[in-house]
């Protein structure tokens, strides 16, 4: 014969905060619902991510509530509160949204529970309650609904920002570039006329091959003179525009910065007048600066096209265009990626420095979604810092983990505030500054997709934000 479990009478229900409003009929049917279960220490009550089948109530005894972080189980409710209640507490929703625990509850002792089942609960919950269940509905739909837009809007914004950054930076080289190609143009120019001037069969064959010598030797020498303080540079000019103007060559400024650009000195310009005839000087001369500036010119385009191909490269590694989602990762290339897509953001009274551990592996992650991490911790950084300060980017090995931290010398996050940093839409920014998202999405991002752990620590002028992430696949989907 089956033995019927044990039931509570209403007036014991009444006891509890839960039922202590019930009428005498919805007492009856908890009553006759609700099974008082046994549940000895040590024992799950309700496992993380399985079905939701039952709401629990705590009659006697002491439970915890423990979720899975990084593998690890975390403690995040422990109590010996009579009538609290855990397990299946979205029943009201019924079929409209999948029930599964949100935690894994385990008795702490010996513990009793009260245990409704969850659907047969949900039908007459929206009887007796209608309008308590639409208003509840309607909070956590509509939360959720928030978070989704704010979420999308942070996102634009973000990548507006980006994009306004990326732009910037693409400008500068863009616009060097093309004011090197119109140059280049004018000195071809005047090359060819000086070229045709000098070769009008004036010159002999021997004059024009030493001349030739002499352009190569100079060309081979640009850029050796490095970025010369501006005094010497000065120096340096007035010298040479000594030596030219004393040839009567006009405008002896002009070509004195030319080639004390490119490094050369009088000694130089002594072998091209022992070249050719003083009446000749001055267009040798002006042909040779022509050669000189074409080469400076070449080499400002090469530079600057070289930089837009590195910037297009760190965006591509940012986005990971082209790249499949998750991978084996090198941290620091997105590290450097969204250095670079944040320079514009990056005050130039704040100093970065890179402290890399370069024989740390490759870790498995969306390289993508890291980058986001980054961006948020950066940014984060850089907002606290107002302008003035260092910015750390630190890598190393922390155990069977890749370790990543963000450094900055802010004032600080005050304790009361430091354990809240992840919570959904916290921010201590102002009205209008920001939502609180970046961190809760980092935080999603590093534990739930990869296993891995976000911490904190804050002193005033040491704040730290720390990613740890899993060196190899964890044997099951985070």
């Amino acid at each position: 014969m089956t033995q019927t479990p044990p039931r509570m009478s209403p007036a014991e229900l009444r006891e509890l905060f839960l039922f202590e409003h019930l009428d005498d009929a919805q007492l009856e049917w908890v009553s006759g619902n609700g099974d008082v279960i046994e549940c000895p220490a040590g024992s799950d009550v309700s496992v993380e991510g399985e079905p939701a089948e039952c709401f629990f109530v705590l009659l006697d005894g002491t439970l915890s509530m423990v979720r899975t972080i990084g593998g690890t189980e975390v403690e995040t409710v422990r109590s010996s509160d009579r009538g609290v209640y855990s397990g299946a507490v979205q029943f009201y929703f019924g079929d409209r949204l999948e029930q599964l625990y949100p935690a894994t509850v385990r008795a702490v002792t010996d513990c009793r529970f009260l245990a409704l089942p969850a659907q047969p609960f949900a039908e007459v919950f929206r009887r007796w309650y209608p309008m308590a269940v639409h208003l509840l509905e309607g909070l956590f739909v509509g939360q959720r609904n928030v978070a989704e837009v704010v979420a999308q809007r942070e996102r634009l914004l973000a990548l507006g920002k980006l994009t306004a950054g990326l732009t910037h930076e693409l400008n500068n080289p863009a616009a060097a570039a093309a004011r090197a190609t119109a140059s280049l143009r004018d000195r071809f120019a005047g090359m060819r006329h000086k070229l045709a001037m000098l070769a009008d069969g004036k010159l002999d064959g021997q004059v024009l091959q030493s001349l030739t010598v002499l352009q190569e030797e100079f060309v081979s020498r640009v850029g050796s003179a490095g970025d010369l303080p501006a005094l010497e540079r000065s120096d340096r000019e007035d010298q040479l525009g000594d030596w030219l103007e004393e040839r009567d060559v006009t405008q002896p400024w002009e070509l004195a910065g030319v080639f004390v650009a490119a490094g050369l000195a009088a000694d130089d310009l002594e072998r091209v007048a022992d070249a050719v005839a003083p009446s000749f000087l001055e267009p040798a001369l002006r042909w040779l600066a022509y050669t000189v500036e074409t080469e400076t010119l070449l080499a400002e385009i090469a530079d600057s096209t070289g930089r837009i191909s590195t910037l297009v490269d760190a965006a591509k590694q940012y986005s990971q265009m082209d790249r499949t989602p998750h991978q084996p990762t090198d941290l620091h290339v997105g590290l450097d990626a969204t250095l670079v897509m944040l320079s514009a953001k990056v005050p130039s009274g704040v100093t970065v420095v890179k402290e890399y551990d370069r024989s740390l592996p490759q870790v498995p992650a969306y390289a993508g979604e890291l980058n986001q991490v980054w961006t948020n911790l950066i940014v984060n950084a850089l907002d606290a810092m107002a302008g003035q300060g260092t910015l750390t980017l630190r890598t190393a090995r922390d155990g069977d983990c890749a370790l990543v931290e963000i450094a900055d010398t802010g004032p600080g996050i005050p304790e009361e505030l430091r354990r809240r940093v992840f919570e959904p839409f916290f921010t201590t920014k102002p009205v209008g500054q920001g939502t609180g998202l970046g961190l809760d999405v980092s935080f999603r991002i590093v534990v739930k997709r990869h296993g891995g752990d976000l911490r904190v620590t804050s002193t005033p002028g040491d704040t730290r934000f720390q990613v740890l992430l899993p060196l190899t696949e964890p044997a099951a989907p985070a």
